[in-house]
């Protein structure tokens, strides 16, 4: 089968990494892909959200599979679109339509569906600008630190944690009347804050059945000790210590039946990957957020540790036979560190050559914004650049082996966290 993989990230590379193990790959394409993808596969010059580019490459190339990778295709329709096109139709795409999108699409949708069917989430409110001062209002009624999340998608950076009222009434109007994220701070979600630690569940489904995975934790800050600003992530690992059976069995309770339940009674097709951003409060599970894709980097520290065929569970997904399929995982450890390029999470500049690459030993190294220059050098092309990715009978010996490997690598301006996984060993 030849599959068309879409987006050009550390978690695209993950899921090119794995499906080229697959018995049941032919030809792997990716769209755009970046320098890592293009040794798994062909990297084709289309973006993500180009839907006239997909189709003409999906039958240029015979494309008998759609992958989609990042959340932006989604919301805006790329599986509606495939069904919408009598030629395109019966092929199958993994990752949900557009109103199922809507679980990442928009906070206050998401809220609103978790009120719905009873799934355990922060009391919250959402405002626009005509209702700005009910908004203030409603900060009074909450107690320090405030949490503000813009509506629409913001790539990553549309939530603002103030620990002082009268900033976060002004964050709220810059949000509202400034439309500090654009369009996506439209309308704000308030919600109360939730003090606890934070992981990463992920699932695959059909619609009706699901496959569970391997849980994460990624290290949102770019400072040591959890400092400085937030970032698209510096790293992750899996398993998650605190996720103990007891613990996951009322995530499957409470959260990942409720919502596979919810969204079959309200007539909603969901086939593809659902991320659960949850807390654990007091050993209870909350949920902070839903994605409508896998989580990046989680992706990197989740798939190495998936022993099934991801094509065969991709297939169950689009046949509406994963209620049949048992998952495999690794039981060992894994760890992946992120370098990123000077100034991310702000500016940082582009372009910086990459050198160790081929020094790497028992590591993965997953390439996040990464390109080839015209002389084949491997270079920079984003705020995070590669994630190098390790096993280990342990946490802390598979984070030895990914920082051992990290020092190798060299670019003007690598930056890094040292301390990932510090809260779990």
């Amino acid at each position: 089968m030849n599959i068309l993989l879409l987006g050009s990230g550390g978690r695209e590379h993950a899921l090119a990494w794995k499906l080229s193990q697959s018995k049941h790959l032919t030809r792997l394409f990716i769209a755009p892909g970046n320098a890592g993808t293009g040794q798994l596969g062909t990297n084709l010059p289309v973006p993500a959200t180009d839907f006239m580019g997909i189709r003409a490459a999906v039958l240029q190339h015979n494309i008998g599979m759609v992958v989609v990778g990042p959340e932006d295709p989604l919301v805006h329709g790329i599986h509606d679109f495939f069904l919408s096109d009598p030629i395109l139709q019966k092929i199958p795409v993994i990752g949900p339509a557009r109103q199922a999108a809507m679980l990442e699409g928009s906070k206050d949708f998401a809220k609103r569906f978790m009120v719905r069917h009873g799934i355990p989430t922060a009391r919250y409110r959402t405002f626009t600008a005509e209702t700005l001062s009910e908004g203030i209002d409603f900060l009074s009624t909450l107690s320090p630190p405030y949490v503000l999340k813009a509506d629409g998608l913001a790539a990553g950076k549309g939530v603002v944690i103030c620990n002082d009222y009268a900033e976060a009434a002004r964050e709220l109007h810059t949000m509202l009347k400034d439309r500090k994220f654009g369009d996506a701070s439209a309308s704000v979600v308030i919600e109360e804050f939730l003090k606890g630690i934070e992981l990463s569940v992920f699932v695959l489904t059909d619609g009706n059945s699901y496959a569970l995975l391997p849980e994460a934790k990624d290290y949102k800050k770019a400072g040591t000790g959890d400092t400085g600003p937030n970032t698209g992530g510096m790293g992750s690992v899996s398993p998650v210590t605190f996720a103990s059976y007891d613990f996951m069995e009322k995530v499957e309770q409470r959260i990942i039946q409720p919502t596979i339940r919810g969204l079959k009674q309200e007539e909603i097709d969901y086939r593809g990957f659902i991320f659960f951003g949850l807390i654990n409060v007091a050993g209870d599970p909350f949920v902070i957020e839903y994605n409508c894709r896998l989580g990046d980097p989680e992706t990197e520290a989740v798939l190495p540790r998936l022993k099934s065929d991801l094509i065969e569970l991709f297939q169950a997904t689009a046949a509406g036979t994963l209620g049949q399929f048992t998952v495999e995982t690794d039981p060992r450890c894994c760890a992946s560190v992120m370098l990123v390029s000077k100034g991310y999470p702000g500016s940082y500049e582009k372009g910086k050559k990459i050198t160790g690459l081929r020094s790497i030993s028992e590591s993965i190294v997953f390439h996040a914004g990464t390109a080839c220059d015209p002389e084949g050098n491997v270079i920079t092309s984003g705020g995070r650049v590669l994630a190098v990715t390790s096993m280990g009978t342990t946490l802390r010996e598979a984070l030895e082996r990914s920082y051992q490997n990290a020092a190798m690598i060299a670019f003007d301006g690598k930056n890094l966290r040292e301390d990932i996984g510090f809260d779990l060993e």
